[in-house]
């Protein structure tokens, strides 16, 4: 398996590990998205001072207004996050 087909595989390894928590495998709930950022992305959380953040983050992926994040929205999400830190490791690196 290339590296990029095993990004895609933890990809989704990830979001069906939290989606079936509780409710629909399907989608996760506002408290899997909760646990999935508090476990795997646990600086994003810290950093913010905003108590609320996780649930404004789920407020701003929830497209469809279903009051969950399913897979397509979680997609959007982690792409999101590689643009943002594509961005960041391309304007820190030192110029040649």
């Amino acid at each position: 398996m290339t590296e990029l087909e095993k990004a895609i595989v933890m990809v989704i390894d990830v979001f069906d590990k939290y989606a079936s928590k509780e409710g629909s495998n399907a989608s996760l709930s506002k408290g899997e998205m909760k646990s999935l950022l508090e476990k795997e992305l646990p600086g994003m959380l810290k950093s913010s001072k905003d108590k609320d953040a996780s649930d404004k983050l789920l407020k701003e992926l929830d497209e469809d207004g279903d009051s969950e994040v399913d897979f397509k929205e979680y997609v959007i999400f982690v792409a999101t996050l590689a643009t943002m830190a594509h961005k960041c490791i391309k304007g820190c690196a030192p110029k040649k």
